[in-house]
């Protein structure tokens, strides 16, 4: 689902909107069951896509490789939003640094965004007109030599700050 039949993850806008098409289809797992690969997860209330991802940066973290880098990834995200804004409207930034804060106390984040807040400070969201679901768009990393990642997430609207 997540690969060309090269195994090869899909590179182009249309192709990424299939995935969020696909993944806003999905029914989520019940009860305390999760799934996970290595491009997707999903557990109650949530799907978690990796849509594109960057080479790692343990070998070289210089500037020459890390800005072509992030530059690649954040077009594929401007790509996505356009094309998911021209269908929906313009979307509403979330903050996910207060999850991250909340994450710390005795009450854990509701995924996906307790994913989201480790990876990533902010994301964009289109609330999908006619149900009870969100998909949000965010470029994350979750340390310096890891990958970027154009990351799609689907979650319920409860999730999210009214």
């Amino acid at each position: 689902m997540y690969t060309d039949s090269t195994g090869t993850p899909p590179t182009t806008t249309e192709a990424h909107l299939a995935l969020i098409d696909s993944s806003l289809a999905l029914p989520f797992p019940e009860g305390e069951e999760s799934e996970d690969s290595e491009m997707h997860s999903s557990g109650p209330g949530h799907h978690l896509l990796i849509l594109r991802a960057s080479r790692d940066f343990w070998d070289d973290r210089s500037a020459e490789v890390v800005e072509p880098a992030e530059q690649e990834i954040e077009d594929g995200f401007s790509a996505v939003a356009t094309a998911l804004s021209e269908r929906w409207g313009e979307p509403e930034t979330v903050d996910l640094w207060p999850y991250l804060e909340r994450d710390e106390g005795a009450d854990m984040a509701p995924e996906p965004m307790g994913q989201l807040c480790n990876l990533a400070g902010s994301m964009q969201v289109w609330r999908v007109p006619g149900g009870t679901r969100w998909l949000g768009l965010a470029v994350g990393q979750a340390d310096p030599e890891f990958p970027i990642w154009l990351l799609a997430a689907v979650g319920e609207a409860k999730v999210l700050p009214a």
